[in-house]
């Protein structure tokens, strides 16, 4: 049956639509039921697993620690963190701020970050107000492909058995947030979403580690 449907499809150039409808047809014609809509969810790292990478990434350079721990505390996207300049930096502010700009689809925002990371960033530009936040050595901004390789190096160093990404690193601190107790519409905020679906995604997740937490904490 499925071999006829492709060269049916094949000999007379079906429409998506004419694709889905005869495929449809031919589902409840066998008394098949469609499959289930595989749940979304984000893969993420434990607040250890973070630790770790973090360490390791100081290990390796200062600059690279302080890379990798910007771009978690303030869940930038790549694209953003590579964009950051010394202005974008509020750090006199209670709590101190970073202005994310560059933002997908216009999403710019302001995000708090930890006073001790505020110190860390004013150590690091020593004064300088001018260029990106974070320089290669050729004074040029890091491209966001550069940015992958730090966190994969550093992942690999700390011995994590995960594929870790900016991208995971940003899905880390939202449901880290999540299972802090923070409500779903200050995350969303705090990621920039436009729409709170998106967000509702790291909630999926959070109650998952939820579970895995409570059996952890409660299973002898």
């Amino acid at each position: 049956m499925a071999r006829e449907l492709v060269r049916l499809f094949r000999r007379h150039h079906l429409t998506y639509d004419q694709t889905k409808h005869a495929v449809e047809q031919a589902r409840r014609e066998l008394g098949l039921t469609p499959p289930r809509e595989r749940q979304r969810t984000v893969a993420r790292l434990d607040r250890g697993e973070v630790d770790r990478l973090i360490h390791h990434a100081y290990r390796r350079a200062p600059r690279y620690g302080l890379m990798v721990k910007t771009l978690f505390y303030t869940g930038a996207r790549v694209s953003e963190f590579v964009n950051l300049r010394p202005s974008d930096l509020y750090l006199d502010l209670e709590p101190p701020q970073v202005r994310i700009l560059h933002a997908k689809g216009g999403s710019d925002g302001y995000v708090p970050i930890l006073p001790e990371l505020a110190q860390e960033l004013r150590t690091h530009l020593n004064g300088r107000t001018v260029g990106y936040l974070f320089e290669s050595n050729r004074h040029d901004a890091y491209t966001p492909r550069a940015v992958q390789r730090l966190v994969a190096d550093a992942a690999r160093a700390a011995g994590l058995q995960k594929q870790v990404t900016p991208h995971r690193l940003r899905a880390s601190v939202a449901t880290i947030l999540l299972d802090a107790g923070m409500p779903l519409d200050q995350v969303q905020k705090f990621l920039r979403h436009k729409r709170i679906e998106t967000t509702q995604i790291y909630a999926q997740t959070s109650a998952r580690n939820m579970g895995e937490a409570y059996l952890k904490a409660l299973q002898k």
